[in-house]
């Protein structure tokens, strides 16, 4: 399965250069081309022409003239990822003589399914599964091919802290990527689903899927700014929000044309959500509340249209806080606020200053919001987990390739015991997390929304309280593999800095580890039965 698709289901799109027939080399014709303004080297087989470019090297012109004429694929691969092959194509002028088959040779791109050991869950690595079936293996598939085409205005806004494009929303949306992140809910609001998936097969595999995917951009905030806010923030108003909210909220956002996010944490407290201040008030004729109150370090709040928004409407506790739709509008002022995430995340501190709000604009019943906002919480950690489990499994491919590419003292990193033990370690502690949430999220595919929660949420605490160590403890890992690399913003360590610098956002938002692990135990062990004794 995976050689065809690698070959077919994948589609690589072809550049010209890979048409073309390429010319053979000699080695003694490679040799001749060893001098300054006339250099020829070898990468996998590959004949470049790197006369004018080695002016340009950032390595400077000597390192090129040192491997000119020669095969300098192991140098190569000490310093550089298979994006500067890509980058530099043209180079290519040629094969070399004796070379293996080209099609042997070929480095997997980012929209290929990985050969790496534990690259993939184990279902996509040839292993057999109790939950995923054919269909789950062609979507990831699809999902990966479509989010392949933002790779470079990702990369480009995660370093610029530019948000993702309007033309990017409206693509997603009209395939239907949009409508898959927030689960069954969003199906009324989409004609297709990626892939063409038919509507009744998708199941929360599928959306776990999608979720995984989105962290395999390696680029965090711009990833944050692409839907963050929107997975978290639309369902409470597709769940619990009145008919005509439904219908003009979910259109908008899931075709889109607007973006959301949920307004719950507050500069007072984050994981405290019974205790928040913002206050709704009552007009005089009933029309209308009357809003007042701060929101801090809300994902994708500096581009939202709309705010799912937590506020107080009747007394102190959880029995007073009441859930509503408040929209762009005089009063409500976005301030950017930095973080360890791009700023293409659009991370805001929101104000709200004499707002006035509908009452039609409630979601749910007044002072009843709570319930609510936790059964959203469920969703929101398990989509969570699904991200950062993919994160963590994409810097610990990239650091098993590395250790076959970088040689220290005489030989491969692979070849040193204390390598392998790190990478023991980290692959060890991610498949275990990977199986439990494998199988809380086929739980949820027989459960609704609200049972979810109930049934789950114990669970689902204690998992993102695991997953979240479990990244902690990798990143410590691969930085400590990938040595400066993974410390550089740039170059071949770039993807494990950046989820060194960002994977506590999983450990804090959606509740922090501290209140997962003990929410977790609290849940779990509500219905304790009474006669179960030593």
């Amino acid at each position: 399965w995976l050689k065809t698709a690698h070959t077919f289901v994948l589609g690589r799109r072809s550049h010209p250069a890979d048409q073309m027939a390429a010319r053979t080399i000699s080695k003694a014709e490679l040799a001749a081309h060893n001098k300054d303004g006339d250099a020829w080297l070898v990468v996998n087989g590959d004949v470049y022409d790197v006369s004018k470019f080695a002016a340009l090297h950032p390595g400077g012109r000597m390192i090129i003239l040192e491997h000119s004429g020669k095969d300098a694929s192991e140098e190569f691969w000490s310093y550089h990822a298979n994006e500067v092959l890509l980058k530099y194509k043209r180079l290519k002028i040629g094969r070399l003589e004796g070379a293996k088959d080209e099609a042997k040779t070929r480095i997997l791109g980012n929209s290929d399914i990985s050969n790496v050991p534990f690259g993939e869950p184990s279902f996509w690595m040839g292993s057999k599964s109790p939950y995923y079936k054919e269909s789950h293996k062609k979507f990831r598939c699809d999902v990966r091919n479509l989010l392949e085409e933002f790779r470079d205005e990702a990369e480009e806004g995660e370093v610029s802290g530019t948000p993702p494009s309007e033309a990017t929303y409206m693509r997603l949306g009209e395939e239907g990527f949009l409508a898959a992140r927030v689960g069954k809910v969003g199906l009324p609001f989409t004609k297709r689903l990626p892939g063409g998936l038919p509507k009744e097969e998708f199941d929360c595999l599928h959306e776990g899927i999608c979720h995984e995917e989105v962290a395999r951009l390696a680029a965090p905030g711009y990833v944050g700014g692409l839907g963050d806010g929107m997975v978290i923030g639309l369902p409470p108003v597709l769940q619990f929000g009145p008919d005509w909210m439904k219908e003009k909220v979910g259109s908008d956002v899931l075709e889109g044309r607007k973006r959301i996010c949920l307004a719950i944490t507050e500069p007072c407290g984050g994981s405290d959500v019974a205790g928040l201040l913002t206050r709704a008030e009552l007009t005089a004729d009933g029309k209308f509340y009357k809003v007042n109150g701060t929101k801090k370090w809300i994902t994708g709040g500096c581009q939202a249209e709309y705010f799912t928004t937590a506020v107080r409407t009747g007394g102190p506790g959880a029995e007073g806080v009441s859930l509503m739709l408040i929209e762009r509008s005089p009063g409500v002022k976005t301030q950017y606020i930095p973080t360890s995430y791009s700023k293409a995340a659009g991370t805001a501190f929101i104000i709200f200053e004499d707002v006035m709000v509908p009452v039609e604009n409630l979601i749910g019943m007044e002072n009843a919001g709570f319930l609510a906002i936790m059964y959203n919480f469920n969703h929101e950690r398990w989509f969570i987990i699904g991200y950062i489990l993919a994160a963590t499994r994409g810097v610990i491919e990239q650091c098993v390739k590395w250790s076959h590419q970088r040689k220290a003292f005489g030989k491969r990193l692979i070849d040193q015991p204390v390598v392998r033990q790190k990478l023991a370690l980290s692959i060890a502690e991610l498949e275990s997390v990977q199986n439990w949430y494998e199988n809380i999220t086929f739980q949820m595919t027989s459960m609704p929304y609200e049972q979810q929660s109930m049934r789950l949420g114990g669970a689902v605490s204690l998992l993102k309280y695991q997953a979240t160590r479990v990244a902690h403890r990798v990143s410590d890992e691969v930085v400590q593999v990938f040595g400066g690399r993974g410390l550089t913003r740039t170059g071949m360590g770039r993807t494990v800095e950046r989820f060194k610098n960002t994977y506590k956002f999983a450990a804090i938002l959606g509740g922090s580890e501290e209140i997962m692990a003990d929410l977790g135990i609290k849940l779990s062990f509500k219905k304790f039965p009474p006669n179960a004794k030593l």
